[in-house]
């Protein structure tokens, strides 16, 4: 069994990263872990290296965090793989199965579309997992959830709340997408804390075969503290929502997304 990291952000390259991309591979491999995805904040999102750069200098200000990481855990025998998270409106993509190359050669990332992300990641070969669909902060409103637009969801974010972590459990049941865990970790010291991931019963050998594994509706088993989503139906949605469906946003009565645990309470 082959345990994964799947949402982890670095000093180098996310301006929230707290831990060195270096610091993280010795740290995940005496945790039982075969590998970990480096998926620091992208050009919409919370992003260190400056936009003012030309573009193929902002590429490698941006690749450092995932390149001092991979250096190390090419030493000590532990898989780093590339993804990235952008952002839109408060709602961010986990974004695995593309490489430097790939945004080298798309400058107009800069300006997506939600629509474009998805157009060109599938293009690539790549996979776009909704992170944190559900969370829920004071600079989030409504919350988007592009249910039409995205491979699978983040259904476990320990960095999340319980409370938003139960009502993305819900929707993951509800539209049974592909679903994934991960920690977002930001910081090397929260790790205890935040365990979770992906375990499939092969290795993966690439970012690129992981979104593979993804748009195959490959499903990995889960981990992540059980407490997590204990009283999974006892969650609480204060903040409008949108969905993403047929091609456009409408937005969705809380009264409704209620009703999806009385639809799920058996699986």
């Amino acid at each position: 069994m082959y345990r994964y990291e799947t949402h982890l952000h670095t000093v180098e390259s996310s301006l929230c990263g707290v831990t060195p991309g270096s610091e993280y591979p010795r740290i995940y491999k005496e945790r039982g872990y075969d590998g970990i995805f480096i998926t620091d904040h992208f050009y919409g999102g919370n992003t260190r290296p400056s936009r003012d750069l030309p573009w193929d200098k902002y590429v490698d200000e941006f690749m450092r965090g995932y390149e001092e990481a991979k250096k190390v855990g090419d030493e000590i025998g532990l898989k780093v793989f590339f993804g990235l998270e952008e952002n839109f409106e408060a709602d961010e993509y986990l974004i695995y199965g593309i490489d430097r190359e790939f945004l080298l050669s798309h400058p107009g990332i800069r300006n997506w579309t939600r629509e474009q992300m998805l157009e060109w990641v599938h293009e690539a070969g790549g996979a776009i997992i909704q992170a944190h669909p559900f969370r829920d902060r004071e600079y989030i409103n409504p919350i988007h959830l592009f249910k039409d637009g995205c491979d699978g969801i983040e259904l476990i974010n320990t960095s999340n709340t319980p409370n938003d972590n139960k009502a993305a459990f819900v929707y993951g049941k509800k539209f049974d997408f592909y679903v994934q865990a991960g920690s977002d970790t930001h910081d090397k010291s929260k790790i205890g804390d935040y365990n979770a991931g992906i375990i499939f019963d092969k290795p993966i050998e690439s970012t690129k075969d992981y979104a593979k594994r993804i748009l195959a509706d490959e499903r990995p088993k889960l981990f992540y503290p059980e407490s997590i989503v204990e009283n999974v139906n006892d969650f609480e949605v204060k903040t409008p929502v949108e969905i993403y469906e047929a091609g456009k946003w409408k937005a969705i009565d809380v009264s409704e997304i209620y009703k999806w645990v009385e639809e799920t309470k058996e699986d």
